[in-house]
């Protein structure tokens, strides 16, 4: 079942009602006007307080229609990408879910609303300590964090029934498809430097895949052993 907001810190205190109703117009205006129609999803955005997940100073513009920056080169994708994927995933509400590239921790936050479990990969330290705090402050429970190569899945807790990827990767990375249940679905920006088609896998038994093009999109690169080398960066 959804895991939902439960409690917030002091900074936040303040969901205020100005807060809320620029969430609620993002959803209506990007997410939904785009063609979003699953319902679970559209609520799960209304619930998450996206601007507690960056910076006090970009706050106020969380809900614009674009990514904004999050520190150390990353970003937090466009609502309007964040909902496509989420909503690509097919989620009923019972999945096991990986999530590779959890960054400030806001798509680990609108899959916690969706799915009971989330094991969530950051590659870069210092995003998943704040991740982590902006998650537990806000009451999350049912997630796994942890710093590593995503690009190599988490066989530990394999196999998953959905995995979703933030970063755009060369080729599909062969760790994540093997890691999916049969019936499970992998979403994923797989391309080059310029430019990124989004891919939905469906694993249809032991040896055989179904790929789907969903579109056009640009991601920072998914760096790692099954990803881009750290100096061939997007």
């Amino acid at each position: 079942m959804a895991r939902p907001v439960k409690s917030m810190t002091d900074n936040s205190a303040n969901d205020t009602a100005r807060y809320k109703e620029r969430r609620r117009r993002m959803v209506e205006k990007q997410i939904h006007k785009r063609g979003i129609k699953d319902p679970r999803v559209l609520h799960a955005f209304l619930q998450v307080p996206r601007h507690l997940f960056m910076d006090e100073a970009l706050r106020d513009r969380a809900y614009e229609d674009h990514p904004l920056p999050i520190g150390k080169g990353q970003t937090i994708s466009q609502p309007y990408t964040v909902a496509f994927m989420t909503e690509a995933l097919k989620l009923d509400g019972d999945e096991k879910v990986l999530e590779v590239g959890s960054g400030c921790g806001y798509q680990t936050a609108i899959l916690l609303e969706l799915a009971p479990q989330v094991f969530a990969i950051e590659r870069i330290a210092s995003l998943a300590r704040r991740s982590q705090k902006t998650l537990d402050s806000l009451g999350y429970t049912g997630f796994v964090l942890k710093v590593r190569d995503g690009t190599r899945g988490w066989p530990e807790y394999a196999p998953f029934d959905a995995i979703i990827v933030a970063a755009a990767a060369p080729h599909v990375p062969p760790s994540l498809k093997n890691q999916l249940v049969v019936g499970g679905r992998l979403v994923i920006p797989v391309g080059d430097k310029h430019v990124q088609g989004m891919i939905r896998i469906t694993r249809l038994d032991e040896e055989n895949f179904k790929e789907e093009d969903l579109g056009s999109f640009r991601f920072v690169g998914l760096i790692g052993a099954e990803g881009w080398k750290e100096n061939e960066t997007i």
